[in-house]
């Protein structure tokens, strides 16, 4: 199987003719029945040697962790108490990035290089995380919760560039993601080292839930400029935006119905309905940008309210059953009619939104428009 990507890399080296991948394209929406725009592409395991480069990958990556926290502890280079060293961290992304120059850049393998982009910039931010929290450890005694924020906002900063350096390298459409995961963190630490200690657990709480509802909010329409860059979905750009749209959907749903108070455990008939109400209108924005990243994020949550509400209506002993036959029949009927569904929403919508989303009647072979910067 060939991804979207790989056809255009043929295009570009003058293997096959844009009219010939683009007609390979179509025959392809043919025969699933729906356009290639609805179909949401991406590049995760092109063959089972994917699965077992990445197994042996995980197994090597482990054990050169265990390694150099081996080695840290030993010259007593660690935090205290058995605690994570440097070592291990650094270990761990150098290996990764050894790793990635010949799986990412050479082989061009799915699976391993999101795994290997994933542990280097881990490894990165476990080895900066943990140098810093051993400097601060051997010079406090007692560190405060703001020097703890300001340390992981230090130590996402460098992981960000890192991620950047990654992307400019290997290109793999996760590190976008990843790197605005670092930047979320920076801003989060910064906004934890200055309230900490100045105002309540509860207060610092809910501050702290609105901040990653609005670097939720940025990080969506973040993934939304890559996503129109590419309204055909036809390139790397969309991958790039699945990630993201995957990083923002959590982060947009959970402080939401945390806010609201709808995931206490305690749900009454109205705050259920709420939460399918609220679950309804991310079907709506779903379906309007073509991506089902929200309906996975707010699903625990629908299941959650839907088992509350049959529990109450006295289905005891099959709430979970019957919330499961409900949710798994919706999304079944919602991915099987997806295409009309969309075609239903888009054109309700402006005709300048419509022009910049992806469109069902649209066959995926528009052009590009310039990337955005990463």
């Amino acid at each position: 199987m060939y991804s979207q990507q790989e056809l255009d890399d043929a295009v570009a080296a003058g293997a096959i003719n844009r009219e010939a991948a683009n007609s390979l394209r179509a025959f392809v929406a043919a025969q699933r029945s729906a356009p290639a725009v609805d179909e949401e592409h991406f590049r995760l395991i092109t063959g089972f040697n994917d699965i077992f480069v990445a197994l042996a990958s995980i197994i090597l990556l482990v054990a050169v962790g265990w390694i150099g926290q081996a080695i840290g502890q030993g010259l007593n280079f660690a935090l205290p108490g058995g605690g994570p060293s440097p070592l291990a961290g650094a270990a761990v992304a150098a290996a990764a990035w050894g790793l990635a120059t010949y799986f990412t850049a050479k082989r061009r393998m799915a699976l391993p290089s999101i795994l290997l982009m994933l542990a280097f910039v881990g490894g990165t931010f476990w080895a900066v995380g943990s140098l810093l929290a051993v400097i601060v450890a051997a010079s406090i005694a007692e560190p405060s919760e703001q020097i703890g924020g300001f340390l992981a906002a230090l130590a996402a900063a460098i992981t960000a560039g890192a991620a950047w350096l990654h992307w400019k390298t290997f290109r793999v459409p996760i590190t976008v993601a990843a790197g605005a995961a670092a930047v979320a963190g920076i801003v989060a630490g910064i906004t934890a080292g200055v309230l900490a200690g100045s105002i309540g657990d509860e207060a610092l709480k809910t501050v702290m839930l609105t901040v990653v509802l609005l670097l939720g909010l940025g990080i969506f329409a973040y993934a939304m400029r890559w996503d129109m860059s590419d309204p055909g979905r036809v390139t790397r750009r969309s991958d790039v935006a699945f990630w993201l749209h995957l990083l923002a959907a959590p982060m947009i749903v959970h402080p939401v119905f945390t806010l609201l108070g709808l995931n206490d455990g305690h749900a009454t008939i109205g705050e259920g309905l709420l939460v399918i109400a609220l679950y309804i209108a991310l079907g709506i924005a779903a379906l309007a940008i073509d991506r089902r990243a929200l309906l996975v994020s707010g699903l625990a949550y629908v299941i959650w309210a839907l088992s509350d509400m049959f529990e109450q209506f006295g289905a005891i002993e099959l709430n979970i059953a019957l919330t499961a036959l409900v949710i798994g029949s919706a999304l079944l009927l919602l991915s099987a009619f997806w295409h009309q569904a969309r075609s239903s929403i888009i054109a309700r919508l402006p005709e300048g939104w419509q022009a910049r989303l992806p469109h069902p009647s649209r066959l995926a072979v528009a052009e590009a428009s310039p990337e955005p910067s990463a």
